[in-house]
């Protein structure tokens, strides 16, 4: 399986998905990653917070985008080289989460894409960030 070369990728290519944040992915995240804090999993805890209820672990938002840049844009074989993130808003237990990546930038000499990341819920950013990916070319060699 192979994702989109880098010289089939054009600035402004864009990619989005929707995935609604169940407990069970917030709790299964929190497994995985060791993250335990209470206002993930506990709900009497997180009712005292200024959230009012359970909220998901913001790297699970910064899993989105993993997922899109490496199955969608650019795509399997794309490597992961750096992320950043700013968390805006918390996102709760059934929200609909809204991932999308956009091609900003194409470094021709090193196949690198950068790469916007944002994640929505009604509209409103909960995370955004850039991506720099490095991305296979197409072969320029073919079989005999």
């Amino acid at each position: 399986m192979q994702g989109i070369f880098f010289e089939d990728l054009t600035i402004g290519q864009s990619a989005e998905t929707t995935k609604i944040v169940g407990a069970a992915d917030v709790e299964a995240f929190a497994a995985v990653s060791g993250d335990t804090n209470p206002v993930h999993l506990d709900e009497a805890y997180a009712m005292t917070t200024p959230f009012q209820g359970r909220i998901a672990h913001g790297m699970l938002s910064g899993a989105y985008i993993s997922a899109m840049l490496g199955t969608k844009l650019p795509g399997p074989g794309a490597i992961y080289l750096t992320q950043s993130l700013r968390f805006r808003r918390p996102v709760k237990i059934g929200d609909p989460v809204v991932t999308r990546v956009t091609v900003q930038a194409l470094d021709e000499r090193r196949a690198h894409a950068t790469l916007t990341t944002i994640c929505q819920v009604d509209g409103k950013t909960v995370v955004d960030g850039e991506a720099v990916v490095m991305v296979p070319r197409r072969s320029t060699t073919k079989a005999d």
